[in-house]
């Protein structure tokens, strides 16, 4: 089939005319069906319902260091799980504090107290005139949700396939103090899919910040979703890479086990230098007496080790590859060679990006929701929920059925093609 862009006006009439009877169609069958969010499936929550048996009244309850882990105490959680946490994230367990069930909270935390109390003795961004973020594009919605709340003025970035566009990344972090910050999903981007390039990695670690008080918000949330096991990416460590270019300051690295066990019950840390978390436990005192160290030793007790993580990734894996396989089938059946839209293949993470005609995500959008699919709004992975060329759609195949997945996709393709030709037509 040629191209849409090669179709004649009564081509594109004709072909109109036939997706608008299917569409119809579609809509009589009263479908509701969710790939709005990257929420684990049914099967993969049903997955680590044992993690509930590992503990019971006749555990012994006790941290290897000694401490009652029902009882208050041990600020940075208990030794063993800020190893795990560690391993996991590829560094030692030095640099890590072990706080509650999600990381989005560290990072708010961690925002909230440089606008009051500054940054390691810096003045709190909330006594200056002006604070910028730099956000790659697309990205993920939360992070943005993060600075908009903080009236902080958020700067779009190009994504590339290695990560941001490092050039205007260094152009700004090296040459304005009032940057002070830019988010970060280096592993599996959120939505693309993409891994940071080792080059990437060393040049976030060689920025000459402008402003004393500026930090990577390295939000390492896929650090171990791979898809495939013979095709597993690499991500340079941060924390190494700074410390090595004489930085070691300049970063926080968050991760979390949200999406391993349970959703919103698992362990979350945070990752970074010795003066960065000396000045955070000062806050820690005062907002906490302890976090959750039962669930943290439930989970030390469930893996026993990073190859306990691995093991059960690898399940999660064989339950989230045939979606993403399917979603990509789908998309490269119907809508390979017609010019109206790309994907990626990601090989982990929890998305896929899909890129229509300019000016057509939020039609497509529109036209699901009338057909009973929910996707994530057109306009959500940039700043102020704004994308200057409406054609960015994030794709989340994790929580469906493989049916629901299938009759959501072919709903999709559906409508990418009605609002593509409705576009054209309008040319």
């Amino acid at each position: 089939m040629k191209s849409y862009q090669e179709m004649s006006k009564e081509e594109l009439l004709q072909e109109k005319e036939s997706l608008k009877a299917a569409y119809k169609e579609y809509q009589k069958m009263d479908l509701s069906l969710n790939m709005a969010r990257g929420k684990p499936a049914v099967e993969q929550l049903d997955m680590v319902m044992d993690i509930l048996d590992v503990l019971d009244s006749k555990s012994e309850m006790v941290a290897e260091n000694g401490i009652d882990v029902r009882n208050y105490g041990e600020m940075d959680g208990i030794p063993e799980a800020k190893k795990l946490m560690a391993d996991m994230m590829g560094t030692k367990a030095e640099n890590v504090l072990v706080f509650g069930n999600a990381s989005l909270t560290i990072m708010y935390d961690t925002v909230s107290r440089s606008m009051t109390h500054g940054v390691c003795g810096s003045t709190p961004w909330c006594h200056l005139d002006k604070i910028k973020f730099l956000c790659p594009v697309p990205g993920y919605d939360r992070h943005f949700a993060i600075t908009e709340h903080f009236g902080i003025e958020m700067i779009n970035i190009p994504m590339t396939e290695d990560g941001p566009d490092m050039d205007m990344v260094e152009q700004y972090v090296n040459n304005d103090p009032s940057v002070k910050g830019i988010w970060c999903v280096p592993k599996y981007s959120n939505p693309q899919g993409y891994v940071y390039s080792d080059e990437t990695v060393k040049r976030f670690a060689a920025l000459k910040p402008a402003a004393e008080d500026f930090r990577i918000f390295w939000d390492n949330s896929y650090v171990v979703h791979h898809l495939y096991e013979d095709r597993q990416a690499e991500l340079l460590d941060i924390i190494s890479e700074c410390e090595k270019a004489g930085n070691p300051d300049i970063v926080y690295e968050f991760a979390s086990t949200s999406k391993v066990t349970f959703a919103g019950a698992g362990i979350a840390a945070m990752a970074s230098s010795k003066k960065n978390l000396d000045f955070i436990r000062k806050s820690m005192t005062i907002q906490t007496i302890g976090y959750d160290k039962v669930n943290q030793y439930r989970h030390i007790k469930y893996f026993k080790d990073l190859d306990g993580i691995k093991a059960k990734m690898k399940q999660h894996a064989d339950i989230l590859r045939p979606k993403f396989e399917m979603v990509d089938e789908i998309l490269t059946k119907e809508l390979e060679g017609l010019g109206i839209g790309t994907w990626t293949k990601p090989l982990g993470g929890y998305f896929i990006t899909f890129e229509t005609l300019e000016g057509c995500a939020t039609s497509v959008v529109k036209k699901a929701k009338e057909a009973g699919v929910v996707l994530t709004g057109a306009g959500a992975p940039f700043p102020y929920g704004t994308d200057p060329r409406d054609f960015v759609i994030r794709i989340a195949p994790s929580y469906p059925t493989l049916e629901e997945l299938r009759q959501a996709a072919e709903v999709f393709v559906l409508c990418v093609k009605l609002a593509s030709v409705e576009k054209l037509l309008e040319a």
